[in-house]
């Protein structure tokens, strides 16, 4: 656990030549110790940077405020969004590393979306598993050929296929290559997840599908 820059984190140096970094941001409930073992089935060998949310609800570690379930601050998504990226600018100087490619779950997915609709150039793309829109108001901003992955859980109750969706066309209409996939399960991951998010992050960046 490192503490010296702006986010308590967790960092570890990448053995692959070549390979991806990536931003790890968890759930409600966890911290920069919970997507390490996600990290490593998803991108054998790769830089991972794992981050402890500053916000803390009933003691549960989260990276914004919600004001009920599904029910966002979004003036503190776009503070808190700001800050992560703010962290990035730190880490990659300090660490030396390359722009990072998000993964996150839950409240980390959603805060992933929130700096591609904010501060879009922290992130060289995102894995946004169980993700929702999670801003009611957005200005035009430049994702051209940004490489996104969401996937949402048919039933998932939290994060609905039809919200993910909405997210997914959002990223798209601003110009990011998006593959918005469903997955047999609800809010929890599962081993298709990983084995979908690894097959997406092997063909790094994707190429836009022709129509």
């Amino acid at each position: 656990m490192a503490e010296a820059l702006s986010y308590i984190h967790r960092f570890e140096k990448g053995a692959a030549p070549g390979a991806p970094a990536l931003l790890l941001l968890h759930g409600t409930g966890g911290d920069e110790h919970d997507l390490i073992p996600l990290g490593r089935m998803i991108a054998p060998g790769a830089t991972l940077l794992s981050l402890r949310g500053k916000v803390l609800e009933n003691g549960m570690p989260r990276f914004f405020r919600r004001l009920a379930d599904g029910i966002f601050d979004e003036d503190d998504v776009r503070r808190r969004a700001g800050e992560v990226a703010d962290f990035v600018a730190e880490a990659r100087a300090h660490y030396g590393i390359a722009t990072p490619i998000a993964l996150g779950y839950s409240n980390g997915a959603n805060t992933g979306a929130a700096m591609l609709l904010l501060r879009p150039d922290a992130l060289a793309g995102a894995i946004l598993l169980r993700a929702t829109v999670p801003l009611s108001q957005t200005s035009p901003v430049d994702l051209t050929g940004k490489p996104v992955l969401i996937a949402s859980g048919v039933s998932d109750p939290l994060m609905t296929p039809e919200r993910a969706a909405q997210l997914a066309s959002l990223l798209h209409g601003y110009g990011a290559v998006v593959d918005h996939r469903t997955m047999p399960s609800g809010h929890e991951l599962s081993q298709a997840d990983v084995n979908l998010a690894k097959r997406w992050l092997d063909q790094f960046p994707p190429k836009p599908v022709a129509e």
